[in-house]
């Protein structure tokens, strides 16, 4: 198979009420999944507390415009990341860097096979939730992007 069948091929998983596949021909072996997995975000720094205690209300508000402007850059397969090219050059992106729909952000290897992980929206990035040649799930939050 190659990279498009895949990649169709995922696609037409999604979109169908399967929740398990796996695939063998020829030396070519894919497991494809949507069962639930518990994913809690690595790297993320807690932020020191701030000198104002804004009101609780406050809190709401601004945690609800935060959840509804910002949106998640995922993984599309398991694999190890890559936030850069090659060792010796700049990552793709980085805290602060403007995106648009189809530009790459990292490399997902799976199977000896690099991926390039495109952003679906327009925006910032706000955060990098891995780390450079991580293991990643499936829909796992790589990046979060505030859209604009």
């Amino acid at each position: 198979m190659d990279f498009k069948e895949i990649k169709e091929l995922m696609a037409e998983f999604n979109e169908s009420p399967m929740r398990e596949l796996e695939i063998e021909t020829d030396g070519f072996h894919i497991h494809l999944s949507k069962n639930e997995n518990t994913f809690k975000p690595q790297g993320v720094i807690p932020q020191a507390p701030q000198a104002e205690t804004p009101s609780p209300s406050s809190k709401v508000e601004e945690a609800s415009e935060q959840e509804q402007s910002a949106s998640y850059i995922k993984a599309p397969m398991v694999g190890s990341i890559y936030l850069q090219p090659a060792p010796d050059k700049e990552a793709y992106v980085s805290v602060g860097t403007k995106v648009h729909k189809g530009d790459v952000v990292c490399i997902i290897e799976a199977m000896k096979m690099m991926t390039e992980i495109k952003s679906e929206v327009d925006g910032i990035i706000t955060k990098v939730l891995v780390t450079n040649e991580e293991l990643v799930e499936f829909d796992q939050p790589l990046f979060e992007v505030q859209e604009g």
